[in-house]
């Protein structure tokens, strides 16, 4: 039980960004606890918090957060240390609200994750997150006293998916929404990158697969008890997937992702950006450059937005945070070991977020909101940027070549040769070197620790540009065009982009780990993983043809990162990423999850030299 409140109070304070406000909340809001009832029936647990200076000459908008991790305090005599995205829009006014989802905690109902949309509702039993949204806002509106009739919705992770679920209730009185590391689709976020399993979320699962019997204010989910704090000792050692119902042969998450290996129906119904038309509210994604769980989202559903609706206001703002991390200031921004300045969160807070809101909450609403289209933080110059488009339409395109020397080049290489190297998923390249890390909610340092760890091992392939004579800055998507072969059967191939620092580099004042030198240090800019399996299609895997050049074709996600004068740019390439990414087989099986040992095989695996990764450039 000690380890579930642990858990359930770290969740808490990061998702409400909690910090000591001694009893400003108490002294500055009325507390009201409601059930609000949805179009079927299920009451949905709500806290209300109103300004005591409200009246109907003082009115207030509303900032509405929807969770799945629980709206503690309960109890209207109960205060939390904070309330909203930040203590600027705290102390600025408005009326907060937190609302339980529906199926967790003290609200009814049956839980699902990423409850699919339902675009043609028929009946009152057609409900998703957009009906729950539209009935919720509804009620406060007509029943929250000194309301101004303007509605505001943020989250940060999963309430950033019901921020970004939300959109889609077109309620007239939503006029802004700001989904801020939103789920975007299972698939390809959070617990799977391009159908490849986070086995590193794994831990992670009595939290969303176990459904509890009523409501309560108390977690109804035990945690598993590892028993070691080695993360990648314990999953090696779990071996095959299979091993895991030992644990979770009664959790009903567990089981629908063990019986849906690829992109059938389960996950394409809880694909998000396909279900945005006509968007009434103004957007703002939120992300972070570092954020090793839901980097995907906000960029994805900025894309469909634009598509969608060229014509909504849709914003985008990406800075160098790990996950959610613009929600409470550290003063010293760092991630991992790189130092990005100071008050960064604090900037975003006051002259991004809050200004967002106000000027649609409060202000006169129009599209005149003085911020940009983008608002992008350069991790490799260390400053925001703005632009007015996202991609930025005059970035061009380049391809950096890897070659069999090892070379990383602008010209194809005119040898027509490889470089190979043996694949062992029974010794697989770690995906950090900070065991630490391994046993936690999620993953989180590695999007930008040193890799010089896995390049110095002969089962990753390394390939680098010569010393840069000026700043070359890429900004935009890039693109990964594998030619590769292998003697198996499958493969998962990975892709790092690395900013390979100069001997002379000094280490910042700040690190924490103080056995790092950021001397020739290789910063990971940008990775991804794509099973060969699913190189065609997501929804029909394939078995590879042993020896057979084949081409593996993938996206890295977006960047903005200047490689400074006197750096270098490097590429790496590998087969295993663990425990982050599960272990591939690499023997073609119909479902990865229950798979054999036996199944379980070395492999030769080669990359031909007419592979390249297409970058946008900046000049």
């Amino acid at each position: 039980m000690k380890k579930i409140t642990l858990l359930f109070i770290t969740l808490l304070c990061f998702y409400t960004g909690a910090f000591a406000q001694s009893d400003y909340v108490k002294e500055h809001f009325t507390k009201k606890e409601v059930y609000i009832t949805m179009r079927d029936g299920i009451k949905l647990f709500t806290a209300i918090y109103i300004p005591k200076d409200a009246s109907p000459q003082n009115k207030y908008p509303v900032m509405m957060q929807r969770t799945c991790y629980s709206v503690a305090p309960y109890g209207e005599s109960k205060y939390p240390p904070r309330l909203g995205p930040s203590e600027y829009m705290m102390k600025e006014g408005y009326i907060f609200v937190y609302q339980d989802v529906r199926g967790r905690w003290k609200s009814e109902g049956t839980w699902t994750n990423m409850t699919p949309v339902i675009d043609d509702k028929k009946s009152k039993k057609d409900v998703d997150e957009g009906s729950d949204t539209y009935d919720t806002i509804d009620w406060l509106i007509k029943n929250v006293e000194n309301n101004n009739g303007r509605v505001g919705q943020w989250g940060i992770s999963y309430p950033g998916f019901y921020t970004a679920a939300g959109i889609l209730s077109n309620h007239p009185a939503l006029k802004a929404s700001s989904p801020q590391a939103p789920i975007s689709d299972f698939f390809f976020d959070d617990f799977h990158h391009n159908g490849a399993f986070i086995e590193g979320y794994f831990f992670t699962f009595p939290v969303f697969g176990v459904q509890k019997k009523d409501t309560t204010t108390k977690a109804w989910y035990s945690m598993l008890n590892a028993g070691t704090r080695d993360g990648f000792q314990f999953l090696l050692d779990l071996g095959p997937l299979k091993n895991a119902d030992k644990y979770y042969h009664d959790n009903f998450f567990w089981q629908e992702t063990v019986n849906h290996p690829s992109y059938d129906e389960f996950w394409q119904k809880r694909n998000l950006p396909k279900h945005y038309g006509k968007v009434k509210p103004a957007v703002m994604l939120v992300g972070g450059w570092y954020d090793a769980e839901d980097l995907t989202g906000p960029l994805a559903i900025h894309r469909a937005i634009e598509k969608s609706d060229p014509n909504a206001y849709n914003t985008i703002v990406m800075g160098p945070f790990g996950h959610g991390r613009w929600s409470r200031e550290t003063g010293h921004t760092m991630h991992s070991s790189v130092y990005f300045g100071d008050s960064v969160a604090t900037f975003y807070q006051k002259n991004i977020e809050a200004k967002f809101f106000n000027h649609f909450l409060k202000g006169n609403g129009d599209k005149n909101s003085g911020l940009p289209n983008a608002y992008m933080y350069n991790t490799g110059k260390k400053d925001w940027e703005t632009f007015d488009k996202w991609p930025a339409p005059n970035a061009t395109h380049q391809k950096l070549y890897l070659g069999a020397d090892g070379k990383l080049a602008n010209s194809q290489p005119t040898a027509g040769t490889s470089m190979s190297f043996v694949s062992d998923p029974l010794k697989p390249v770690p995906y950090t070197e900070d065991n630490s890390t391994t046993m936690g909610f999620t993953p989180h340092n590695y999007m930008s620790e040193d890799q010089r760890f896995a390049g110095r091992r002969t089962d990753v392939l390394v390939y680098e540009t010569d010393v840069l004579n000026d700043d070359v800055t890429l900004g935009g998507e890039i693109m990964a065009h594998l030619k590769v072969a292998t003697t198996g059967t499958d493969a998962d191939w990975v892709v790092k982009l690395i900013d390979v620092y100069p001997p002379n580099e000094q280490n910042n004042p700040y690190m924490t780990n103080k056995s790092i030198i950021l001397s020739n240090y290789w910063q990971m800019v940008r990775s991804e993983v794509m099973p060969a399996r699913f190189r065609n299609s997501f929804e029909k895997p394939e078995a590879m043809v042993p020896n057979q050049k084949t081409d593996i074709n993938f996206r890295l996600q977006d960047v903005l990162h200047t490689f400074k004068k006197g750096h270098r740019i490097m590429i790496q390439v590998q087969s295993t990423w663990f425990p982050l990414i599960a272990r591939n087989p690499q023997k073609f099986v119909d479902n990865p999850y229950k798979a054999d040992e036996s199944d379980y095989i070395k492999a030769t695996h080669s990359v031909y030299d007419d592979s390249f990764i297409d970058v946008e450039v900046l000049k």
